[in-house]
């Protein structure tokens, strides 16, 4: 073990001026110090439908791999190890907390428990490495995407949190399409010292102005949970950035506090969808319906407050954020999409034993499939669970 050690040690140390370009091959030799005769980082794409290898230097052309039908997709997908028949081969998932990040493919003559053990700790280092060089390395970012990405959403992806976070409490993921020309819809998600703060913020239009509008509301969010505010102030700050700024656009959003110790939910709804709650397997009927305040951007909110509704979870609980992009979105011949497939859709995933991103994985699969492929408007979910235990260890999130 002393030996394993040292050989991520040296990993981390050579790790500090490394470019995006030797990545991987410093996971290569540090596997090779382990006893590993090949080894190999694969990361998702943006729309987490294909496996992209990170450059070897004496690698062939960039492989890729489909997530739906591989062993390293199933790596992925189900966050767990799996083996090739003949044991000399494993798919080890890379997570960055809560967040899939991809798979690190071993090989080794005997692929024995002990090998496999120090190996997963290689792929949590691994992933570790990846998200600290991704922030300031193009070819990193560009592993991930298939085709080139409008301004107005390489703007809204610059300012967007990890699709999944969580702690033994509670998880929260998301996604968004059309990820590469999203217009104006964003989400947030995070921890503070009371639970998990969640936005939904829907801009009128898929422009660059409604980008800009989306992601001036983030900000405006940000600035305001951060030196204190509360919902009622978070909502009142978009509010008037954009009755100041974006006069010609309007906003619909919902902003949202989950109490992780409690299990209470509060949260202000200006004029967007009412969020589902999902409880054993079903949909609770209008649990969270109320009468909504209006969109942001007329600057009403700024005399007259928002208010903000509260609801307490029993443990287990899900609850469903999302735009109208989602329900309202057609297929070819005019049907639409609506909230009763949204919440099968999930609800099935689930009941499967999916972890929540890749029960919203296969939604957005379905939702593409909907449309035959092609997002006529912005779609965003946000999945949040509330799976609280008595002995602080992580809750089943199937």
């Amino acid at each position: 073990m002393a030996a394993f050690e040292g050989v991520l040690a040296d990993l981390l140390a050579r790790s500090s001026l490394l470019s995006g370009r030797e990545l991987a091959t410093a996971v290569y030799d540090a596997g090779r110090s382990m006893g590993l005769t090949d080894s190999a980082m694969y990361v998702a794409d943006l729309q987490q439908i294909r496996l992209v290898a990170l450059p070897l230097p004496l690698a062939e052309n960039q492989r890729t791999l489909d997530i739906d039908t591989s062993l390293a997709g199933l790596a992925y997908r189900t966050e767990a190890v799996q083996q090739s028949r003949d044991g000399a081969t494993a798919w080890l998932p890379m997570i960055d907390g809560a967040e899939r990040l991809g798979v690190l493919k071993v090989t080794a003559p005997a692929l024995d428990s002990a090998l496999l053990e120090s190996c997963a700790a290689l792929a949590g280092m691994a992933a570790l490495l990846l998200v600290s060089q991704a922030s300031h390395s193009d070819l990193l970012v560009k592993a991930e995407r298939r085709r080139a990405m409008t301004v107005q959403a390489e703007l809204l992806w610059a300012f967007l949190p990890p699709r999944t976070i969580g702690t033994t409490e509670a998880t929260s993921s998301a996604v968004l399409e059309p990820a590469y020309d999203i217009g104006g819809d964003t989400f947030d998600h995070s921890l503070d010292g009371n639970g998990l703060h969640l936005t939904v913020l829907d801009s009128m239009g898929h422009d660059l102005a409604s980008g800009g509008a989306s992601a001036a509301g983030l900000a405006a969010c940000r600035a305001t949970r951060r030196s204190g505010g509360s919902l009622s102030d978070i909502v009142t700050s978009i509010d008037r950035i954009m009755a100041d700024w974006f006069t010609d656009r309007l906003m619909t959003a919902v902003v949202a506090h989950l109490d992780t110790a409690g299990g209470v939910l509060t949260w202000i709804n200006c004029g967007h969808p009412a969020p589902l709650l999902i409880r054993a397997g079903r949909v609770v009927r209008n649990a969270l319906e109320r009468e909504p305040d209006l969109p942001l951007g007329w600057g009403f909110l700024l005399a007259s407050p928002p208010t903000e509704h509260r609801q307490r979870l029993q443990p287990g609980d899900r609850i469903l954020m999302y735009s109208d992009g989602v329900t309202e979105a057609r297929s070819p011949d005019g049907d639409l999409y609506g909230e009763q497939r949204l919440a099968d859709t999930v609800i099935r995933a689930t009941a499967a034993g999916d972890p929540a991103p890749e029960a919203l994985r296969r939604l957005v699969q379905s939702l593409r499939h909907h449309q035959d492929h092609k997002l006529r408007d912005d779609a965003t979910i946000l999945l949040i669970e509330w799976h609280p235990t008595a002995s602080g260890e992580p809750a089943h999130r199937g």
